[in-house]
């Protein structure tokens, strides 16, 4: 069985990395070329950037700010925000990314998913799916949680799945900075409906929350941030409690 990935997030606008609840109210974490080394050194499978203005400002990713973290880090790299185009995927790849996360921009035009794998590779196209529950279910958002589309979590998830994308990252965004836990039920629907990995992602307060990810929600990969930004979890703790109680992860 594959190991279960424990994946720091760095949300970043203007610069510095920012943690919020709900997708608002941000509050600043510190430096992301400094955070991505810490997390490299403390054991984290992977690392995401995430530019979480970009799409609404109608900019690119920063380059120079991606490859200043690529430089510091050891592990997998997945950079998201404001990619609409194969020649972003280029220029990230370029910087120092092993992969690049599309949100907006695929729902927008699903395409992108199509050519960006058959161009570079499955591997390298992770879909991020930034969803709300309303009375009508789960709602798929665009523009970093700011616009509701007319799509719905489970349909899209299996399209993007369908049209090759690797990875989903699914991001609850009742869940967002709550720390009362992943959004279980959800994960466990898209592990069953979908053949590709699930990336687990909002909700995360304690350690117990990362097991159930992976127990209940059957998620192949858990996100956080603002408890690996602000020291609440350790990850070589976490990654011991995991193996602890029967979770394959690399320690």
């Amino acid at each position: 069985m594959l190991a279960k990935r424990i994946i720091p997030c760095l949300d970043v606008k203007d610069g510095q990395t920012v943690k919020g609840t709900n997708f608002v109210n941000l509050r600043q974490a510190g430096d992301p070329v400094e955070l991505g080394h810490a997390y490299s050194e403390q054991g984290a499978d992977e690392l995401v950037f995430l530019d979480i203005t970009a799409s609404h400002e109608g900019r690119k990713t920063f380059t120079d700010m991606v490859q200043r973290v690529a430089a510091e880090i050891s592990i997998p790299f997945t950079v998201g925000g404001g990619i609409g185009e194969l020649k972003d995927v280029e220029r990230l790849l370029a910087a120092g990314a092993d992969k690049v996360s599309i949100n907006s921009a695929a729902l927008r035009r699903p395409e992108l998913i199509d050519e960006i794998t058959s161009h570079f590779g499955s591997q390298v196209c992770v879909v991020a799916i930034d969803a709300h529950l309303d009375a009508n279910g789960w709602t798929c958002y665009l523009n970093g949680g700011r616009i509701p589309t007319e799509r719905g979590l489970f349909e899209w998830a299996r399209e993007a799945n369908d049209r090759g994308a690797g990875e989903i990252l699914f991001t609850s965004m009742d869940h967002d900075g709550v720390k009362t836990g992943f959004a279980y039920e959800a994960l466990h629907r898209l592990s069953e409906e979908l053949t590709i990995p699930i990336i687990a992602s909002g909700g995360a307060g304690a350690m117990e929350h990362f097991r159930d990810a992976f127990t209940l929600g059957h998620a192949d990969a858990s996100l956080a941030a603002s408890v690996f930004h602000f020291g609440e979890i350790g990850i070589p703790q976490l990654k011991q409690y995991l193996k602890e109680e029967n979770i394959n992860v690399r320690l």
